[in-house]
């Protein structure tokens, strides 16, 4: 059913696609009523890569163009950003629309892509990350009970996003956000991501940070440890610390 309606809006909207795939919760068959149509089109090598946001016969559909040269340009911008929007969108997509087969060559290239996994941390994103992640600690572990729930809630949250970066890149597993980091999480280490978002959770319920704490100095454990003294930032020019 979804099928043939992304079918029918690449069809009437975009008549000059040379490619054409239907991805995200449709295509894996876990759409609900309120789901939209993620699509990705292919255009001709003189187009304009865009994001488009519309509605198609009731539902809200997301529609990704771009050329193949862009296109292989996010997949491998993936690995360096360790999350794989536009390689899970291939991946795990049903054609729609592939009169010259280029549509079915990126699928292939997006799951060999998804399949070698993201690339490893470099040394100075491995001490920037254990660095951010340690500060981060020491904020949270100053919180209580008789804390400001806000400011709690707030240092949590950003815990359990470097947490998981670290960790995931340590797996050279996928990163994710939103709904997908605890997805991604849970994916790539099911014990420790576990960890992480049990933690969380108890923090958010009964203003405890020790679960989330203990679990995100595991994290710091596998990557070397906590590091503050003897840091040293190369990369960039940021005089301020990462918790202001």
């Amino acid at each position: 059913m979804y099928a043939r309606s992304a079918r029918r809006l690449v069809t009437v909207r975009y008549p000059d696609a040379v490619g054409a795939v239907l991805g995200g919760s449709s295509a894996r068959g876990q759409a609900t009523s309120a789901s939209d149509l993620d699509i990705t089109v292919l255009l001709p090598d003189d187009g304009a890569s865009r994001r488009e946001v519309l509605r198609h016969e009731g539902r809200l559909a997301e529609v990704f163009l771009n050329t193949r040269a862009d296109l292989r340009q996010a997949f491998l911008q993936s690995r360096v950003t360790r999350r794989a929007t536009a390689l899970f969108l291939y991946a795990e997509s049903v054609l729609l629309h592939d009169p010259h087969g280029h549509a079915e060559q990126l699928r292939a290239e997006a799951r060999n892509l998804l399949a070698a996994g993201p690339d490893p941390l470099t040394p100075q994103e491995c001490n920037a990350g254990r660095f951010l992640l340690t500060d981060l600690l020491d904020d949270l572990t100053e919180t209580g009970p008789g804390s400001d729930r806000h400011e709690q809630l707030a240092i949590a949250e950003r815990v359990l996003r470097e947490a998981a970066y670290l960790l995931t890149a340590h797996h050279r597993a996928w990163n994710g956000a939103g709904k997908w980091l605890p997805r991604r999480l849970a994916e790539a280490d099911p014990i420790l991501g576990q960890e992480l978002l049990r933690g969380h959770l108890t923090l958010a319920e009964h203003a405890d940070p020790k679960a989330l704490a203990a679990a995100s100095c595991r994290v710091l454990e596998l990557l070397g440890g906590p590091l503050r003294e003897g840091y040293t930032d190369t990369l960039h020019t940021a005089t301020v610390t990462p918790g202001t």
